[in-house]
């Protein structure tokens, strides 16, 4: 008896994501940021396991903080663009590399300091208030299923 199958994984379409681009206009430290916006929105935002990529040469650690908004009952996760650290697993021998010691989650967006994704479909940023002179507007971008980004967002959610 032959199994049949249901569906083929490469007829599966995976949507696109909305995700925020926060840029900050001081450069402050990120206990002192969500300090302030937790202060302003009453919310609890906290810091949970880093985001790690996995390199050839080195394993990159991004910071992650989420908060829950109990009214509309959303997650909010910000992820740092740029990893505060990376650690080398091996010594590069090659002498053009593409791989640094700092990584962006985002390369074309290197002035981008945080990552706001929520567990909605449709996001709504506007529903946390962030702290003026310290931010620029969030910026809406949506994240396509063939960016590396889209896959470690799905992992961590």
């Amino acid at each position: 008896m032959e199994i049949q199958k249901l569906y083929d994984i490469d007829d599966i379409e995976f949507e696109d994501i909305a995700i925020g681009l926060v840029r900050l206009a001081k450069d402050i430290p990120a206990h002192e940021f969500f300090y302030k916006i937790n202060q302003i929105n009453g919310l609890t935002f906290s810091r949970k396991k880093d985001v790690i990529f996995h390199g050839a040469y080195y394993d990159y650690y991004f910071p992650r903080f989420e908060a829950y908004h109990k009214f509309t009952k959303t997650c909010f996760t910000f992820i740092s663009n740029r990893s505060s650290e990376s650690k080398q697993k091996k010594l590069q021998t090659e002498l053009f590399t593409e791989e640094e010691n700092i990584k962006f989650l985002l390369n074309n967006q290197a002035d981008v300091e945080y990552i706001l994704h929520t567990s909605e479909q449709i996001p709504d940023f506007s529903v946390i208030l962030l702290p003026e002179n310290l931010v620029f507007p969030i910026q809406d971008y949506t994240l396509s299923s063939e960016e590396e980004l889209y896959q470690i967002i799905q992992y961590y959610e």
